[in-house]
C-alpha cells in the first residue's frame, strides 16, 4: 500500500473532493447522511465551505487518482465526528480505509479531540473495520437522514491503536 498516498486536502482542491464525494454517494447511497441529488446541486462556494478548518479532509490517491476519502468535523466539545469514509470498491480490502482512519485520528489527537462516528445498521463490512480499529458501539441509534428507513448506530473510539502513526508525515 506504499503506492497509495494519504494526504490532507484544502479548499483549493474542492473540485477533486467534489468528484470523489459524488462517486461515493452514488456507490453507497445508504452509507451517508446526504444524497447524490442534494450534493450534485452544490455550487463551488458550498464545496469550499466544507474546508472551514473545523476538521480534516483526507484523500487516498494512487497515481494521483483518488481511491478513497475521509473527513471529520468538531460537532461536540472535545469530539471529532468522523464522516465521509469511503474507499473505491476496487481498492477495498487493501488497508486504504485503515490508513484514512489513521489520518483522521491523528488530526483529532493533534487537536485534543476524541473520535466518534455513525455507521448504518446492516453495513457490516464498515462496522467490522471500525470495530477492528477500536471503535465501540454505544447503542445509540438515529435515522440515517430525514425520511430514510435506514438507521445508524453511534460508535466511539476507545483506546488508540498501538501502531498509530504520530503525524501525517508518517503516511
Amino acid at each position: 500500500m506504499s503506492d497509495v498516498e494519504i494526504r490532507l486536502v484544502c479548499a483549493d482542491e474542492w473540485g477533486l473532493w467534489r468528484d470523489v464525494r459524488l462517486r461515493a454517494l452514488q456507490d453507497a447511497p445508504t452509507a451517508f447522511g446526504s444524497t447524490y441529488d442534494r450534493e450534485s446541486a452544490f455550487a463551488e462556494a458550498d464545496w469550499r465551505g466544507r474546508f472551514g478548518g473545523a476538521g480534516p479532509a483526507v484523500l487516498a490517491t494512487y497515481d494521483e487518482h483518488p481511491v478513497g476519502m475521509a473527513a471529520g468535523f468538531s460537532d461536540l466539545p472535545g469530539w471529532l465526528h468522523v464522516v465521509a469514509m469511503w474507499v473505491d470498491p476496487a481498492w477495498r480490502g487493501r488497508g486504504v480505509g485503515r490508513r484514512l482512519l489513521d489520518a483522521v485520528v491523528v488530526w483529532a489527537g493533534e487537536h485534543d479531540l476524541r473520535c466518534h462516528l455513525d455507521v448504518t445498521l446492516g453495513n457490516d463490512a464498515a462496522r467490522r473495520i471500525y470495530e477492528d480499529y477500536g471503535f465501540v458501539a454505544t447503542g445509540e441509534t438515529e435515522p440515517l437522514r430525514e425520511g430514510s428507513p435506514h438507521r445508524c448506530v453511534r460508535m466511539v473510539l476507545g483506546d488508540l491503536p498501538k501502531d498509530l502513526p504520530r503525524d501525517m508525515s508518517d503516511h
